[in-house]
């Protein structure tokens, strides 16, 4: 029988970029470094290059382990769905550093595989109810913030020195609003997009141009 070989695998957000805590853990629990798969990325799904990596190479009888539930994946439908692919379609087991319920070691009895199952479930549960719940209320709170007058989103660029004498060129028919853009170095997008909100100005822009341009968001 071919001996049972030990894989660990970490993931830290490409916004963290810090994985000493969990290669640590690993690294005490016996997991050589070579044997560890790394992913810099979000936890939303399993789209990752080393997860399938590893995914690959293990076979039944071995064994991963992680730090943490969380580490594995953020998403409760897909965390169950990888549990079960690994340990009954691969025949492997897992171990969760943080959470010494969650084994699935060939020899555990019935109980413990049980045991080990529901509680995979319930925090797969509250960890997912948590985000949405996150997610419901940062919707609240912009929402709030929002009928208080709080604006969102990048500044809108505004017109530098000169504009008004080259807006006058453009009323003028002097030169396009191409000419005018290139001059201001922005697109024409941008230019009549200003032009049609400077006031006073409407009486002699092209308002069929303005128009164009702006719904064919060149």
């Amino acid at each position: 029988m071919e001996k049972q070989h030990l894989y660990g695998y970490i993931r830290v957000s490409s916004r963290e970029q810090n994985e000493e805590r969990q290669l640590i853990a690993l690294h005490e629990y016996g997991v050589q470094r070579k044997d560890i798969y790394l992913d810099k990325q979000s936890g939303k799904d399993f789209k990752r290059p080393e997860y399938i990596r590893l995914m690959k190479r293990m076979s039944p009888g071995d064994i991963l382990v992680v730090k943490s539930i969380d580490r594995l994946g953020r998403n409760y439908n897909d965390i169950l769905e990888q549990w079960r692919s690994i340990t009954k379609e691969k025949q492997a087991a897992i171990v969760v550093l943080d959470m010494p319920l969650l084994d699935t070691r060939q020899g555990r009895d019935l109980t413990g595989t049980l045991i080990a199952d529901i509680v995979l479930q319930l925090l797969s549960y509250v960890a997912e109810t948590e985000r949405t719940n996150i997610r419901q209320r940062q919707a609240e709170g912009i929402a709030a913030a929002k009928a208080r007058g709080v604006s969102f989103g990048r500044p809108a660029m505004m017109p530098p020195e000169g504009f008004e004498a080259i807006l006058e060129r453009y009323a003028l028919k002097e030169i396009t609003s191409r000419e005018a853009a290139v001059i201001l170095g922005v697109s024409a997008s941008t230019f009549l997009r200003w032009a049609k909100g400077q006031r006073g100005a409407n009486a002699f822009l092209d308002v069929n141009e303005i128009a164009s341009y702006l719904n064919a968001g060149k």
